[in-house]
């Protein structure tokens, strides 16, 4: 169960940063990002709600994490 919650906190911040590096698009990889979690909660692997609630702060966190990065990248744009 404490491997199951590190992941759950780790891996969708992970997930939505890198689909916001494909994507360019923040909001895109949260739409993303959410889906491929509700494609593994209708599957069953999240026995807990525990766990659906550190995977949402994982992407809260991963969200907030990408809009800086954006910024910052349109930031570095004008200069």
């Amino acid at each position: 169960m404490l491997l199951k919650a590190a992941l759950a906190l780790v891996l969708p911040f992970v997930i939505l940063t890198l689909f916001a590096r494909v994507t360019y698009n923040h909001y895109v990889a949260a739409v993303l990002t959410i889906a491929l979690l509700a494609a593994a909660y209708s599957k069953g692997y999240m026995d807990s709600w525990l766990l659906i609630a550190l995977d949402a702060v994982s992407v809260i966190a991963g969200f907030l994490y990408a809009a800086k990065m954006a910024k910052r990248t349109r930031n570095e744009k004008t200069n």
